[in-house]
């Protein structure tokens, strides 16, 4: 465990070709970006949990059948503090840096005051984020880093506060036909007032890079919702959009303002600042995209956590949505870094195990329903919302499939009904060992797996001028726990889930989070939208969503 977790990753600074057996299809032209935690120690120094590790940008390009690999730390600014002060000295969600011993009591003063009303770290390692022609390395605070995707390197530092208020933001914004990007971030007590902002960054204007303007510049605030705590707003890592809404779940996974605020003081991380409450339940929020106001209607479900939504669509006056839960807040526990060791089998149990479930809310409550029926006439789903008083309804999904992290669909048919789900397959253990797809009509599923190998979360990339929604491949980095097996990219026909491909690399890859793949990026740089965009683009056809 500690070679996948514990040990500092090198750089592959320079292209190296991979290995590769099998055939890689023709059409296939791009780079797969992938962002995640590679370095755990600087100097005598070590993070606590994984998900604090300095971020390690990794690329697959792949051009004519031939695959290229590199990898590069995000030069962030807490990068280049902690390397150059040989020690962690920038704060993480799970680590908390204090001031050198040798610094006198006016720094470490200083230290504490800063840690009072923190300004979080800007160590991007999550995601990458498509906005215009730039891409950006993402992670839930407030700061984006832009990067370039053929040779990844870090260049500007943007602070999303410098155009709506929020501190912390999400690191899975959803894109429409129209290159608009929407995300959600958290303004804690701004104007005595908490509240969760839905914001839009435009489409760019051709040509406004090349004039020095950014879209980012022109963010806007979509709406507002205020939290029902004020010093205690719900953790969030993603949120679902249709056609015509936006969900947002506000769940019991909270964290503490006043506690964070002190956390320093008491030498305590951040991360003891969150904690799951099972006595409070889950308020699901819908917003219409068209007045861009809340529903009148108020919903509720049973206590969870949701790290994922699958996907959103509305059918016969509902609006259905999926989404992983959790029965408790312990996923995150379980990946400090004490546990990844030997013992791990034994330290990192799931209490709960993933579950796919399936919301169904009516859009339109009758008023002469008797409390307590069921709002739910759609014959595909035993999906329930009962109407209580007071325009409130009692949601209770249908369990659809367990051991799914990690989701992803062909973003063509993301807001519209679907049928495929893509995704890493986990037991009683949070580490993927296959990936899956899963067939949300038929119940049933295909399985990639081979023993030792680690999947990354799997990507879709459409065929050209695909009218299927499975047809395209897949495309998931594995990592080897076997010395002696090297890391490869894997690649699969996404209809049958045969193997059609793997370029192999003999570098020390890591594990990472999150992605995207951008199409023809390796011949025409930075003009292809990554695959999540692109397939909107072809399906604008339909309505498209509304920003």
């Amino acid at each position: 465990m500690e070679i996948i977790f514990g040990r500092n990753k090198k750089e592959q600074l320079e292209p190296v070709r991979a290995r590769v057996t099998g055939k890689i299809p023709a059409w296939l032209q791009g780079i797969l970006l992938r962002n995640g935690p590679g370095m755990h120690t600087v100097g005598e120094t070590r993070y606590n949990h994984w998900f604090d590790g300095l971020a390690l940008l990794h690329s697959f390009t792949i051009r004519d059948g031939e695959v290229y690999y590199r990898s590069k730390y995000l030069r962030s600014d807490t990068y280049t503090a902690n390397i150059e002060a040989n020690r962690i000295v920038v704060s993480e969600f799970g680590t908390m840096a204090y001031p050198d011993p040798c610094k006198n009591i006016f720094s470490k003063a200083f230290s504490y005051l800063s840690h009072t009303i923190p300004d979080f770290t800007d160590n991007c390692l999550i995601n990458i984020m498509r906005c215009g022609e730039d891409f950006y390395a993402t992670t839930e605070t407030s700061y984006i880093r832009r990067i370039n995707p053929q040779t990844l390197e870090t260049l500007e530092k943007v602070d999303f506060r410098k155009y709506v208020a929020v501190n912390l933001a999400t690191s899975h914004p959803h894109y429409d036909a129209a290159g608009n990007v929407l995300n959600v971030g958290t303004s804690i007590v701004d104007k005595g007032k908490t509240k969760y902002v839905i914001f839009k960054i435009p489409a760019p204007v051709p040509g406004g890079r090349k004039e020095g303007r950014s879209p980012l510049k022109d963010t806007e605030v979509f709406c507002s919702i205020a939290a029902h705590s004020l010093l205690s707003p719900s953790y969030y890592h993603s949120f679902g959009v249709t056609e015509n809404y936006i969900i947002f779940l506000e769940q019991p996974f909270k964290l503490d303002i006043l506690k964070m605020a002190t956390a320093y003081i008491r030498g305590v991380s951040w991360a003891s600042c969150l904690a799951f409450h099972g006595e409070d339940k889950t308020h699901i929020h819908i917003i219409d995209r068209r007045t861009r106001k809340p529903v009148p209607t108020k919903y509720h479900t049973d206590p969870m956590v949701v790290f994922h939504h699958v996907n959103a669509y509305e059918e016969d006056g509902c609006l259905l949505f999926d989404v992983i839960t959790y029965e408790d807040g312990s996923l995150y526990q379980l990946f400090y870094l004490a546990n990844l060791n030997e013992d791990f089998k034994e330290n990192s149990r799931l209490t709960s195990m993933p579950t796919l479930k399936r919301f169904v809310l009516p859009l339109h409550v009758d008023k002469n329903a008797e409390v307590g029926s069921n709002l739910i006439k759609l014959s595909s789903t035993t999906a329930r919302a009962l109407k209580e008083k007071d325009d409130q309804v009692y949601c209770q999904p249908e369990l659809l499939c367990e051991g799914l992290e990690l989701p992803h669909i062909n973003y063509a048919h993301n807001g519209q009904p679907y049928r495929y789900i893509f995704a890493a397959g986990v037991q009683w253990s949070p580490i993927p060992t296959k990936i899956i797809k899963y067939d949300i009509l038929t119940k049933s599923s295909l399985t990639w797996r081979e023993e030792h190998c680690w999947p990354a979360e799997p990507l879709f990339v459409p065929t050209p001028g695909a009218k299927d929604e499975d047809d395209g491949i897949i495309l998931s980095a594995i990592v080897s726990t076997d010395p002696q097996k090297s890391p490869f990219l894997l690649v699969l026909d996404a209809r049958t889930f045969t193997e059609l491909a793997r370029a192999s690399v003999d570098v020390e890859m890591h594990l990472d989070f999150h992605g995207l793949f951008i199409p023809d990026a390796g011949r025409d740089p930075g003009k292809q939208a990554p695959s999540q965009e692109a397939p909107a683009r072809a399906a604008a056809g339909r309505a498209a969503p509304r920003t």
